[in-house]
């Protein structure tokens, strides 16, 4: 019989546990639930979570501290955060502090159900998760997140900052569909005046730089209607 994938729970606002827990229980989770950041560091040590689902503002040690504590000890157990942070320059943080994903707050359950599928496929157990990674292959295209830099087969591409960085949120998300209201949200954020209409441009311009035919894409896939997934195998490199 198939184990069911453990998802820990860590919120302290009722309203929120009381609707996912079931929720998740139903989606084929045994889940379990931490009300505080101390408790959810313990629980992670009694539950042994195969992820675990974490709120940025809590009291007794706040999201961040309880992931950068994980983080520090070697734990590598995949985050997805809840925040309510709509700044894409503090989110990008979170997620260089070793988180694998957030979701910013309100959100739809079933989205994060989603996300939580999508880690879990993505997860490398025992290993940093690809947002940790300074550098990202995949085929012979090389990201190199530190010094915003991009090459294809040893041959630097220049790219837009905006480019570098949608490409750079596609590799650590790879095989997940991402809509572009989620590509303007964490690149440009929502209070940004732009519409989803840039992603496309953009889109376009990192396709030209990448030499990528979208009728037969080795990197960025078109799902119509929908958005964009990243189809090439990433691997986080030295």
């Amino acid at each position: 019989m198939r184990t069911k994938p453990k998802i820990l729970l860590v919120d302290d606002e009722d309203a929120i546990t009381s609707i996912l827990t079931p929720l998740m229980e139903r989606a084929g989770f045994d889940t379990a639930v931490a009300v505080d950041g101390e408790a959810g560091l313990r629980k992670v040590s009694e539950f042994v979570p195969d992820l675990v689902v974490l709120d940025v503002l809590m009291p007794r040690a706040n999201g961040r501290e309880v992931l950068r504590s994980l983080r520090e000890q070697g734990n590598w157990t995949p985050v997805i955060l809840l925040t309510q942070v709509g700044d894409a320059a503090e989110r990008t943080m979170a997620l260089v502090e070793g988180a694998d994903d957030y979701l910013n707050k309100p959100f739809d359950p079933h989205e994060l159900i989603a996300r939580i599928r999508a880690v879990l496929r993505r997860a490398r157990p025992g290993q940093p998760p690809l947002n940790a990674s300074r550098r990202l292959a995949s085929a012979t295209l090389l990201l190199d997140r530190t010094s915003r830099r991009v090459w294809v087969e040893e041959r630097e591409i220049p790219l837009t900052p905006k480019s570098v960085s949608i490409l750079e949120y596609l590799m650590t998300h790879p095989d997940e569909l991402i809509t572009r209201d989620r590509l303007l949200d964490a690149i440009w954020g929502w209070n940004y005046p732009v519409g989803v209409r840039v992603v496309d441009t953009r889109i376009a311009e990192l396709r030209k730089g990448l030499q990528d035919d979208s009728s037969q894409p080795t990197y960025i896939e078109t799902v119509s209607g929908e958005g964009y997934r990243f189809i090439g195998l990433v691997n986080a490199v030295a």
